[in-house]
């Protein structure tokens, strides 16, 4: 467990959202992935599965009573700070069970009894809706018949005549000829402009949708895990060996990506840095998706003038300015990638996105699993 943060406390919490946001911070501080906490649940006899655990901690409700006691243990939590946890989850279920019993069943205010209609006062005369029968009425007059004669308004001056429409066209107008030879310099100059940036369409529109193969720029190594590692971490490997996990790109929307796996011990998943990206050095790991404490979006940016070379930074990383990088040697076999501070010169930051197949080579696999054994 992590040290020299002080440990979350339960009682803080006054809802089933902060207790659930004190269960993060609780993940946080123990410095355990998913893996590492299933492990370390399977090891002590309770059962943790990695999607429940993140499941768990992306809702805002309480968690069953024997998930609560298998998180904490794995945490690392002894028995009487455990007993802690579980006794205000009974609290907070106690009571919301009571305010959603008092929010079915209002207490309903009886109608008022209906009364006669007030009659007239005593004494009081009650005015006739109509004349009586034989009474004469009096037309007074109206205001037109009371104005003084006078002379008649003048008539409103008639309005100035329109100028024909052909008066009304541009003094002169481009041939079609003309529009079009602007249009084809106007696009070639943004073309050139783009080219020179960016490169081509593929670095304007980003690297694209799908399976792919991402490989280090300064390396030549690929992206991916030793086999065995509970932890997730993502390291650069040798080509052939570097089939766990595959990999895919997923567009979330602008310039935002994700990166999504797919494990074949431990199933589908996100690259991500843990923590939301509060610690400098955080490493890039493959883990489940969802968990709302990591950073699981990133931005893809060319860099440079080699085709398809694109920088991954984190997007909304709570250290900004950050790229993922090869940490230690740019060129070294097994070097982790982690976060950094992005250099002038994108050195160990820069990448390519291969498209590979959707099916997984049969050969990849049994080469990782001999090389684990």
């Amino acid at each position: 467990m992590t040290t020299g943060d002080q440990l979350p406390d339960p009682r803080s919490a006054r809802t089933a959202a902060e207790f659930v946001a004190q269960l993060r911070r609780l993940k946080t501080r123990s410095g355990l992935t998913y893996r590492e906490l299933s492990a370390r649940a399977t090891a002590l006899g309770e059962v943790l599965p990695r999607s429940t655990v993140a499941n768990m901690l992306s809702r805002t409700t309480l968690p069953r009573d024997e998930l609560l006691a298998a998180f904490v243990h794995a945490c690392g939590l002894g028995p009487a700070e455990a007993a802690r946890w579980e006794a205000v989850r009974k609290e907070l279920a106690v009571r919301g069970a009571v305010e959603a019993a008092g929010e079915e069943d209002p207490a309903e205010e009886a109608p008022a009894e209906a009364g006669p209609e007030p009659g007239p006062e005593p004494g009081a005369e009650a005015a006739p809706d109509r004349a009586p029968a034989g009474a004469q009425t009096l037309a007074l007059p109206g205001p037109e018949t009371l104005a003084p004669p006078g002379p008649k308004a003048p008539a409103p001056p008639s309005a100035p005549a329109l100028r024909p429409a052909a008066d009304l066209r541009p003094p002169r107008r481009l041939g079609l000829v003309g529009v079009i030879g602007v249009a084809g310099l106007v696009f070639a100059a943004v073309s050139v402009v783009a080219l020179v940036r960016g490169g081509g369409p593929e670095h304007r529109g980003g690297p694209g949708e799908g399976a792919v193969r991402i490989r280090a720029v300064d390396s030549g190594l690929c992206l991916g895990e030793r086999r065995g590692e509970r932890s997730g971490q993502v390291r650069q490997l040798d080509c052939a060996e570097a089939g766990v996990p595959r990999y895919s790109l997923k567009r979330l929307g602008g310039d935002r990506w994700r990166i999504v796996t797919d494990h074949p011990d431990y199933g589908p998943g996100c690259s991500g840095l843990p923590s939301g990206g509060r610690i400098p050095d955080a490493a890039l790991e493959d883990s489940e998706c969802g968990d709302p404490t990591r950073v699981e979006a990133f931005t893809l940016t060319p860099h440079g003038s080699r085709p398809s070379a694109y920088r991954i930074a984190p997007a909304g990383s709570a250290t900004p300015g950050t790229c993922v990088t090869v940490t230690g040697s740019p060129a070294g076999e097994g070097a982790a990638l982690a976060q950094a501070p992005c250099r002038a010169d994108a050195k160990g930051q820069l990448f390519l996105f291969e498209k590979v197949s959707e099916k997984v080579p049969d050969k990849v696999p049994d080469k990782v699993s001999e090389k684990a054994q």
